[in-house]
């Protein structure tokens, strides 16, 4: 609920009463949060190396990737389809039943990636999305917070991944400071990412549970498919 509609209920209700599930500005508690410093230049190459990565060992599940613009969101759809991804996006420039397919989609299974800009953020309702990968750190920061919550829902633990480059360290810190602790920075070698000062910074890289060296790869159409 938005302060202004939270302010509009309470000038007009009598008495009102206000039931939270969880504490405003909180992540779920059973999402692991984690940030993957990058160089700008290699955003693209690390998605697509986490997510080829499980799709080689059979273990893809339902990923919903944020975006900042629908520019973004298109290239980025396009991208993944010519990697061979089943993928497919909602964003403002689509219509209602445009949106209302992409989404049926990604909850029957039929498409295993599903990127989308913040008009999904907020009260989508999907099972069994484990991973939430976030390809741009959001502005605002209670934006992060409802990207995450598409994850880690009815009682399952879910992973919310943060694509970070030094142009984006001052976001994730107003982003800490909303949620309240800090996000655990992972440096993934080969992808020209700065180690930065935080409690919980580590060095290793692991994608999805998984242990490996990370290297910059093409992510131009695979040639003969």
């Amino acid at each position: 609920m938005s302060p202004t509609i939270e302010s509009l209920a309470r000038t007009t209700m009598r008495q009102p009463k206000l039931v939270e599930v969880s504490q405003r500005g909180r992540a779920a508690q059973m999402v692991e949060q984690t940030a993957y410093c990058v160089s700008l230049d290699n955003k693209t190459a690390l998605l697509l190396d986490l997510l080829e990565r499980e799709n080689k060992q059979g273990a893809l599940a339902k990923v919903l990737v944020f975006t900042r613009t629908r520019r973004g969101s298109e290239r980025l759809s396009h991208i993944l389809k010519a990697r061979n991804h089943s993928v497919n996006r909602i964003h403002a420039d689509r219509s209602q039943p445009q949106r209302e397919a992409a989404l049926r989609a990604f909850r029957d299974g039929q498409t295993r990636v599903l990127v989308a800009t913040d008009i999904a953020a907020r009260g989508l309702d999907v099972d069994a999305v484990s991973h939430v990968i976030n390809y741009d750190v959001p502005h605002v920061p209670e934006d992060y917070v409802h990207r995450v919550g598409r994850t880690g829902r009815a009682g399952k633990q879910g992973k919310a991944i943060t694509i970070v480059t030094p142009i984006d360290e001052l976001s994730m810190k107003a982003i800490e400071r909303l949620i309240g602790q800090p996000v655990k920075r992972i440096v993934p070698e080969g992808f020209g990412g700065l180690q930065v000062s935080a409690p919980s910074a580590g060095k290793s890289f692991v994608p999805f549970g998984r242990a490996y060296k990370g290297t910059v790869r093409s992510f131009r159409p695979q040639r003969g498919r």
